[in-house]
């Protein structure tokens, strides 16, 4: 497709998009079954520290948060919380840019995990040095979740004024070098995001030939600078609906990246995991964070399932799944790129 092609699609117009949108997920739950099959991966997710270094004007994590209580979890409970997650055969370490950890702890933790468990290990611990990544390669991370969060230069410099697009750039591409599944993405509703970013996004993914692609809604923090840009309920009807498109747009594309339904998807809308996994998503990912620390890893606010233990969330994620006649894959989810 063309960038005009998808601009036109993510406005609901023009032959290119098959409308009327039933017929657009239709087309990308299509390409999803052909490329990616019937199976949803399991991917349980780790938030063990909410410290940050960056100053991102979205994110609640921001260092100059002063409202946010932090916290940090050790290394042997990161270890603990891993190996009491039973059978989930992906474990997602995520965290703000937070320095404290040497790459020799999370050396430790790495090897400690993959010992216990065998799982496959997504790291999602922003910014690096090449050798650092090379590092945490080696002692057996799989796969790196860095978003690019927008492909618009001037956009990412005034959303992220503390970060460089070309060093995240740079990182992506020494993420690949390295060896590992690279997954990155975008997120829909930035004040000041257009179509035609948005169709840039879209086509930054299928130029990076990611192995997986992340996307959500923008949900504005009330402790952030961004606080007034889109509330309401209208806002967030136009914003789910946005998100599921280009959702849809980033299956038909890419084809075969792995794709979730994502948590920030859920949280505004009851259902909106299952409308991501209907239009071209294969991926859910519950939260294997204990409760004490979930409410304080505030993204955005009001996210679901922070009153949940992980038994609850992943009986309701399988429920979820089989709701949709969809099966629980048992692999690792390795990328499908070279098949």
């Amino acid at each position: 497709m063309t960038k005009r092609e998808i601009i036109e699609c993510l406005r609901g117009r023009g032959k290119a998009c098959l409308a009327p949108t039933d017929d657009l997920f239709a087309a990308a739950d299509a390409a999803r079954k052909k490329y990616c099959g019937d199976e949803v991966h399991i991917r349980g997710v780790i938030e063990f520290s909410n410290y940050c270094r960056r100053d991102c004007l979205y994110c609640g994590l921001r260092r100059s948060n002063a409202k946010l209580k932090r916290y940090r979890m050790s290394p042997d409970e990161i270890v603990r919380v891993a190996a009491g997650a039973g059978s989930v055969p992906t474990v997602v370490l995520q965290s703000g840019e937070d320095e404290h950890y040497t790459i020799r702890d999370l050396d430790r933790i790495i090897t400690r995990i993959k010992k216990q468990t065998g799982a496959a290990i997504t790291l999602s611990i922003g910014e690096r040095p090449a050798l650092e990544y090379k590092a945490l390669r080696q002692a057996g991370a799989d796969r790196y979740l860095l978003k690019f969060e927008t492909s618009d230069k001037e956009l990412f410099k005034r959303l992220k004024p503390d970060s460089s697009y070309e060093e995240r750039m740079r990182c992506l591409e020494d993420l690949r070098k390295t060896g590992y599944q690279v997954g990155s993405g975008t997120m829909v509703g930035l004040p000041g995001q257009s179509d035609g970013i948005l169709a840039g996004d879209i086509l930054l993914m299928k130029k990076l030939d990611l192995d997986m692609i992340g996307i959500g809604p923008f949900i504005p923090h009330p402790d952030t600078p961004l606080k007034n840009m889109g509330v309401g309920v209208r806002h967030a009807v136009h914003l789910r609906d946005k998100g599921l498109r280009v959702i849809a747009l980033a299956r038909i594309v890419t084809r075969n990246a792995h794709i979730p339904a994502t948590t920030a998807l859920g949280t505004i809308d009851p259902n909106g995991r299952q409308k991501g996994l209907r239009c071209g998503a294969n991926v859910i990912m519950p939260n294997l964070t204990p409760q004490k620390y979930r409410k304080l890893y505030a993204i955005y606010p009001d996210k679901i399932c922070i009153n949940e233990n992980f038994s609850d969330c992943r009986g309701c994620v399988e429920r979820l799944i089989r709701s949709l006649g969809r099966t629980i894959a048992t692999g690792r989810g390795n990328s499908l790129k070279s098949l």
